[in-house]
């Protein structure tokens, strides 16, 4: 007899709500955490009618930070998540120093684990784990959030494509074309940063993002 998952993998990064697992379902998709908060708060609904899940969460770093320890601490870390109930996370910044000029971006955890089955049955628990982002974003950083992926700006190189982000916010990049053709996961640009892709295409550079709310961006053209 096969072996039925009762939970799969899954990152969560999708428009609107987010789920962890088949029956646990996130209030969003990204947290915008401004300077002046106090907290910001993030709902976790169970939708299944009859099994209870344990939910456990964290923040981390980014990139080569990922394992220093992240200035957020998440209430409750851990609980039980009953059938068709809900509960929020409150995300609390510790005020460890960060950046005042630009965006900073961070990795909400949400590990959902559902009841060991019986020894009698034929199921294998799988604990599931998504990753949300929170962008911290200091007071009075020049310009808009809502524009920022409006302000990239794309050049070629001797390697392909080349994106400059002169503003101090993230855009994450929804779509992301030269010439027609699409580029795979075109990913995210931090405040400043530059990014390359190996692109051959030629043509112009079309592009969409992904805004404060989980929502698709319009489509923005540049020639090259």
């Amino acid at each position: 007899m096969m072996k039925r998952l009762s939970y799969i993998m899954l990152t969560a990064l999708m428009v609107s709500s987010a789920s962890v697992s088949a029956g646990v379902v996130m209030g969003g998709t990204r947290i915008v955490y401004p300077q002046n908060s106090k907290e910001v708060a993030f709902s976790v609904s169970n939708m299944e009618s009859a099994v209870p899940y344990l939910i456990q969460s964290w923040v981390e770093g980014d990139g080569p930070d990922k394992n220093n320890a992240a200035p957020f601490i998440v209430t409750p870390p851990l609980f039980r998540l009953d059938p068709e109930q809900t509960n929020t996370l409150r995300i609390q910044y510790t005020g460890a120093p960060l950046p005042t000029d630009r965006e900073s971006v961070f990795w909400l955890d949400i590990k959902a684990i559902a009841p060991k089955p019986k020894e009698s049955s034929n199921e294998l628990q799988v604990n599931v784990k998504s990753k949300f982002k929170i962008f911290y974003r200091p007071d009075n950083l020049k310009g808009d959030a809502a524009t920022a992926w409006q302000k990239i700006t794309f050049s070629r190189t001797g390697k392909g494509l080349k994106a400059a982000n002169p503003t101090p916010y993230y855009v994450s990049f929804y779509r992301l074309t030269v010439g027609g053709h699409k580029i795979e996961q075109p990913g995210m640009i931090g405040p400043g940063e530059t990014r390359e892709w190996p692109v051959s295409a030629s043509g112009g550079v079309s592009w969409s993002a992904i805004n404060d709310f989980g929502a698709i961006t319009a489509t923005h053209t540049q020639p090259l």
